[in-house]
């Protein structure tokens, strides 16, 4: 008799530790190409950029810090909001 595992939600998106794979992949080449940018040229500034590329991309369930940036920004400073006295 065969025992097959599935996991929980299929329709779930690959992710590897806090990233989705595709911004897992991005962010390792970003950190190799900046590791190479420090070696070759003395500047940190592609590692500043890669960090904070993965700062924004870590993925807390659905949903990733950039998506809770993006509604904050609209909540607090785009959309109007509604008001009603009574």
């Amino acid at each position: 008799m065969k025992a097959y595992l599935y996991p929980q939600n299929l329709k779930a998106k690959a992710g590897l530790w806090l990233w989705s794979l595709r911004d897992f992949t991005i962010l390792t080449v970003a950190i190799l190409l900046s590791a190479l940018a420090y070696v070759n040229l003395g500047t940190a500034v592609p590692a500043a950029i890669s960090l904070c590329y993965g700062f924004l991309t870590i993925r807390g369930g659905d949903v990733t810090v950039l998506d809770y940036l993006g509604w904050a920004v609209r909540f607090f400073l785009t959309a109007q909001q509604y008001y009603e006295w009574r």
